[in-house]
């Protein structure tokens, strides 16, 4: 190998090395960038710096307290009936504006995928869907109704098979309970592998996964550059 290809493997090695922190460090600036413009508005109107004493660290700690307590007193409303009206017709009135409603749609349908329907399922399964040898994520709802059992003359389950990347779609289904295999694996987490189209449910596995691309390409004598650039390795 020479030192051409040598100074390219080990340019992508540290690559590889620099960019999650520099992406990190990217990504948390912005969260508290954005974060900053709900706490100085906070900050201004309450007077938090006077009465922390100047110290700006105290003031945008107060500003996220209050902060949190707008929202969780959002989500003690919406969970009652007169709220949970409000924000339907709020979200009926959103929906109505080109574009943003597009964004909004989307954002708060996996959100709500994130975050309620941990509770809505009772567990993940592999369901042998849409042939024999496949295999598709579905999430028990139920034991399905009296009437299904009967028609079917077996014990069946009500699953919900999601798509992927959006889990809000998909389609219901009546499986036999021998076709169901139960998975020891939590809703959230699966619904993670569906949103993230199966590429990593943590970082550890990103990273791992990478090595062993790294690794491979080691073995064949292939810099990465090589596979950008030939159109072989495409």
């Amino acid at each position: 190998m020479g030192l051409t290809d040598t100074l390219k493997k080990s340019f992508v090695a540290g690559l590889a090395l620099v960019a999650p922190l520099v992406v990190t460090v990217v990504a948390i600036r912005l969260i508290f960038g954005w974060l900053r413009g709900f706490l100085n508005p906070i900050i201004e109107q309450t007077g938090l710096v006077e009465i922390a004493g100047r110290v700006e660290i105290i003031a945008e700690l107060g500003a996220l307290l209050i902060l949190f307590g707008i929202i969780a007193a959002l989500g003690y409303l919406a969970q009652r009936s007169l709220g949970a009206y409000a924000f339907d017709v709020f979200d009926r009135l959103v929906g109505l504006i080109p574009m943003v409603s597009v964004i909004y749609s989307s954002v708060r349908q996996v959100s709500d995928a994130l975050v309620t329907q941990e509770s809505r399922y009772e567990s993940v399964a592999l369901v042998e869907y849409p042939r024999d040898g496949l295999y598709v994520l579905g999430f028990v709802t139920s034991e399905s109704p009296a009437a299904v059992t009967q028609a079917l003359s077996t014990q069946t389950y009500n699953v919900y098979l999601p798509n992927s990347p959006n889990p809000t779609q998909g389609h219901f289904t009546f499986v036999p309970a021998e076709r169901v295999i139960e998975l020891d694996l939590s809703v959230s987490r699966a619904i993670r592998l569906l949103v993230t189209t199966g590429i990593a449910e943590n970082q550890q596995e990103l990273e791992s996964f990478q090595q062993d691309v790294k690794d491979q390409l080691e073995e064949e004598d292939i810099s990465f550059s090589d596979v950008v650039d030939d159109p072989t390795y495409r």
